[in-house]
């Protein structure tokens, strides 16, 4: 996928659900991974025409494993004239060897959204962009359903009172498929998670589970998703 796809995409969903305002000081919260380099990179571009002017930064929560190696990323910052933050946490540790979790993920979450949610404060930013796509959103649907017994997913732009911070998520409408291939072509410099929970988690399970789904009835993933759009993330209900 082209950066001109991926911006066309990426621009839709920010007039769509009013993502972005004037005077906005927008962090893309930087996983390491592709979706999230991928949306650096959209609103790094978006950011030289948008009529709404906005101010960009990124920032890492490092969970403190040893070989998570983020040179490259803080390059790729420089070279898109991005602010970068790399918070330092202890997480990892607590997690895994003080806490020994038997299931770490829920406990690693809270922890890291807070240190982030500590980290937009101290910059004075008053929104955070998460790389979630469109794939990412059946998923969270068919999780809920499987495991929670509701329909739910992630909004497309949710404010936190606590925090006095709002979410939005600019690439919902970007298939994962799309953003591996814009990966690809820009050659991002993704950091490999070195979680050891990374590929074993029950989003791992609803990711496979819903490929095996769209191999035998081509096409219901994006049925899914357009079945969530029209009712769950309907534009209406998210003005």
């Amino acid at each position: 996928m082209k950066l001109q796809q991926v911006l066309s995409l990426t621009r839709k969903a920010v007039d769509e659900y009013k993502m972005i305002e004037k005077g906005d000081k927008i962090a893309v919260g930087i996983s390491g991974g592709k979706d999230s380099l991928t949306l650096l990179y959209a609103l790094a571009a978006l950011r030289r025409f948008y009529p709404n002017p906005f101010e960009l930064y990124a920032v890492t929560v490092d969970l403190g494993f040893n070989n998570f190696n983020l040179s490259k990323i803080e390059s790729l910052c420089r070279e898109l004239q991005v602010p970068y933050k790399i918070v330092r946490t202890e997480i990892a540790d607590i997690v895994f060897k003080q806490r020994k979790e038997t299931n770490p993920c829920s406990l690693c979450a809270k922890m890291r959204k807070g240190a982030l949610n500590q980290a937009l404060i101290e910059m004075g930013c008053n929104k955070v962009a998460y790389a979630h796509h469109k794939d990412d959103i059946v998923e969270t649907m068919m999780m809920s359903l499987i495991y929670e017994g509701r329909l739910h997913t992630f909004e497309p732009k949710t404010y936190l009172n606590r925090t006095e911070i709002t979410v939005i998520r600019p690439l919902l409408f970007i298939q994962e498929a799309d953003v591996i291939g814009f990966m690809h072509k820009q050659n991002l410099p993704v950091a490999k998670s070195p979680c050891p929970m990374d590929g074993h988690s029950k989003r791992e399970y609803v990711k496979q589970l819903l490929q095996n789904l769209n191999r035998e009835n081509p096409g219901v993933k994006e049925r899914m998703f357009t079945a969530i759009h029209n009712s769950l993330l309907s534009s209406e209900q998210h003005p």
